[in-house]
């Protein structure tokens, strides 16, 4: 896109907001064309701005959701409410769609594809013209360049057959039957695999941009200020016009207050002229900050995340332990699959960022997942009903979790196909761009979090031995040597 089409568009939505009916808009900020600097479009002061200041406020009436768009009215026997008890009415496990009210997650879904074939005909127009129509999210990464992310867990949670389903049988199927609702008068049908293609980009902006929208009349409401992906469909969502210019990061300066007839943007702390305002999507890591809004930033390394597997746990032991097999057998069955764990988050301590959007708490790994360490103790008691002599004490149980677990991780590090310091030469000599970098920054991060969860790991086990050699220390020479 031109930078003139560009502008255009922004300053014919930035006219149309202000337009609205209760919006406001301050004078020292712009909506800046930000691409250069790898986004689209941003809020910017444009002279210093003091703290508690508001921005820009949007009447809830310019918010589009089943309040506000006509498709609910207009197919009403779609929207209606049941009563029945599946409250987010998933498809059935053979791919049929479920009776029942759409949820709300695909309610907007629908309210959007709607909104969007209506064209100059509907009154979200100029604002459907600065949403994105081209994403950097996982969904629209090729396997090609899925396979930068190496070893990443977040591969695993696209979820794009997923949509693929939930589009085919909820979704299309309401379009299709209803097609003289969606479509206007004497305009072009969507083909079947064009309408896929338009679900997947209005899942993809509602995942990116979709806020929750509080009920005035709750009082200990949560979440007031974090984007939400809401697929449970257990809170009322909505898109939001001029909050979806906001980018976001760990370190922020603005915060979303909702009022009863609408919603505004304040300052947390002074913005100097030139700052970007910039809003909290939470604590994200980098990998899921890019497969659900597609960017990576270094304040959210902090909240990296990585995962191992019970299944690798498993193998670890049994090759440490060498047991019989019958033994082995026996003590893996005494656990109950009901309330076994698959997948354990190796994460850090990060802390919160304070009143002011301002990260001050250092970022360190300080505790091994509790219940990973239940988890083997459970297995490990078991074992030991069995064949008392493998764990005869808790001290050598403790120490066997601990090789366990480093040795698990130290595996985990290794399927990985690069090493930390390969990523870290390509990255702080700039010889990648765009989605490959990206991908570099959210694999390095892991990796980096592996080895500080190793390194904590090897200490911990010194530590048990140093234990175990001064009590195995005759008292006296114990004494001497205080």
């Amino acid at each position: 896109m031109s930078d003139q089409i560009f502008n255009y568009k922004s300053a014919s939505f930035l006219e149309w907001f202000k337009a609205l009916p209760g919006a406001t808009f301050h004078a020292d900020i712009s909506i800046e064309d930000l691409r250069e600097k790898g986004y689209g479009r941003g809020i910017v002061a444009t002279a210093d701005i003091p703290e508690d200041t508001v921005l820009f406020t949007i009447p809830r009436t310019a918010i589009i959701n089943a309040q506000t768009s006509d498709l609910p009215k207009r197919i009403p026997q779609v929207f209606e409410t049941t009563g029945l008890d599946d409250a987010d009415n998933e498809a059935d496990e053979d791919g049929s769609e479920t009776s029942g009210p759409p949820d709300h997650w695909v309610s907007l879904i629908l309210i959007m594809i709607y909104e969007y074939l209506q064209g100059e005909k509907s009154p979200w127009k100029p604002y459907f013209d600065v949403l994105p129509d081209q994403f950097e999210t996982l969904m629209w990464w090729s396997d090609q360049e899925l396979a930068e992310l190496q070893a990443s867990s977040i591969v695993s949670k696209i979820g794009k057959e997923e949509a693929d389903g939930m589009f085919r049988t909820k979704v299309l199927p309401v379009i299709d039957e209803h097609a003289d609702v969606f479509y206007p008068e004497r305009s072009e049908r969507l083909s079947q695999d064009q309408l896929l293609l338009l679900a997947h980009r209005m899942g993809s902006t509602i995942m990116a941009y979709a806020f929750d929208l509080e009920n005035e009349d709750e009082e200990d409401a949560e979440n007031d200020d974090e984007w939400v992906e809401d697929k449970e469909g257990t809170l009322m969502m909505g898109m939001v016009p001029m909050a979806d210019i906001l980018n976001a990061d760990a370190a922020f300066n603005a915060h979303v207050n909702h009022g009863e007839d609408s919603l505004s943007v304040s300052t947390l702390r002074p913005i100097p002229a030139g700052g970007e305002v910039l809003n909290y999507y939470g604590p994200l890591g980098n990998g899921d900050l890019l497969r659900r809004y597609g960017y990576v930033t270094n304040h959210h390394a902090r909240y990296d995340v990585t995962e191992i597997s019970w299944n690798l746990v498993l193998s670890v032991l049994r090759d440490a332990l060498k047991m019989d097999e019958t033994i082995w057998g026996k003590a893996v069955n005494e656990l109950d699959l009901e309330e076994i764990e698959d997948a354990f988050v190796i994460e850090r301590e990060s802390g919160e960022p304070n009143s002011r959007g301002e990260l001050h708490h250092e970022a360190a790994f300080k505790e091994l997942p509790t219940d990973l360490v239940e988890q083997i103790h459970q297995l490990l008691k078991a074992i030991r009903k069995f064949s008392p002599t493998t764990i005869p004490d808790k001290a050598v149980r403790d120490e066997i979790t601990l090789l366990a677990i480093d040795r698990v991780l130290e595996l985990r590090l290794a399927q990985y196909s690069t090493t930390q310091m390969h990523d870290f030469d390509l990255l702080s000599s700039n010889k990648v761009s765009g989605r490959q970098k990206m991908a570099i920054v959210v694999r390095w991060g892991e990796k980096v979090l592996m080895q500080e969860a190793i390194n904590f790991t090897q200490e911990k086990v010194q530590k048990v031995r140093s234990k175990d050699d001064q009590e195995s220390e005759p008292y006296a020479k114990r004494q001497r040597t205080r």
